[in-house]
């Protein structure tokens, strides 16, 4: 079972890669993404903030936190990647307040928003998703067949300048945001949830 994150007011010094999302339900993509960030951008840890409700998305056929927060903790068995309900605890589901959260409870932490391109393509409809950027790095991993449309829209365009090599993403401050190519993975959480759908 996935490991706890470290409790507020933690001083050491880690980069850590924050995914959030739904998770309804955690999949084995989700694990591939996530080893594949830490990789290549050179984290100490990912953590997944499973969300209670992702206000972009409908209500309707989401699973109870609980049971995604569970399904979640028996997949992550990797010891660096820790399942939270931080969203929850917090008290918002809202990326650019959670980090601003996160980074006054962990001071010394150096945080990195993983996203998929799909995200990337849609980000301009989040709330002060500028605040985001300019307030933590941000890595997009490819995710066909988003990815092209993805990296000249809106958000990519308007960050053009801001983008660098991933493995140079933690030596700039934000805004700074990379994109990660990495092996697709077939799993989707989309695919999982129709009837017949089984974990790859």
């Amino acid at each position: 079972m996935s490991a706890q994150p470290p409790p507020f007011g933690d001083r050491r010094r880690r980069a850590v890669g924050l995914l959030g999302g739904s998770f309804n339900p955690a999949h084995a993509g989700h694990l591939h993404s996530s080893r594949a960030a830490r990789r290549g951008l050179g984290l100490d840890q990912v953590w997944w903030l499973v969300s209670p409700q992702n206000p972009l998305k409908p209500a309707a056929g989401m699973a109870p936190i609980a049971e995604r927060l569970t399904r979640a903790r028996k997949l992550a068995r990797d010891p660096e990647i820790r399942v939270t309900d931080l969203e929850a605890r917090l008290g918002s589901t809202r990326t650019a307040a959670v980090v601003a959260a996160l980074k006054r409870r962990y001071p010394r932490m150096t945080f990195v928003w993983l996203m998929g391109a799909d995200n990337l393509a849609q980000i301009p409809r989040w709330w002060r998703w500028i605040r985001l950027f300019r307030a933590v790095r941000v890595a997009v991993t490819d995710r066909s067949p988003y990815s092209y449309a993805a990296l000249f829209g809106q958000a990519a365009t308007r960050l053009r300048r801001r983008r660098v090599a991933p493995r140079r993403l933690l030596d700039h401050d934000p805004p700074a945001w990379s994109f990660l190519a990495v092996r697709r993975h077939p799993a989707s959480a989309t695919a999982l949830r129709r009837p017949g759908g089984s974990a790859p």
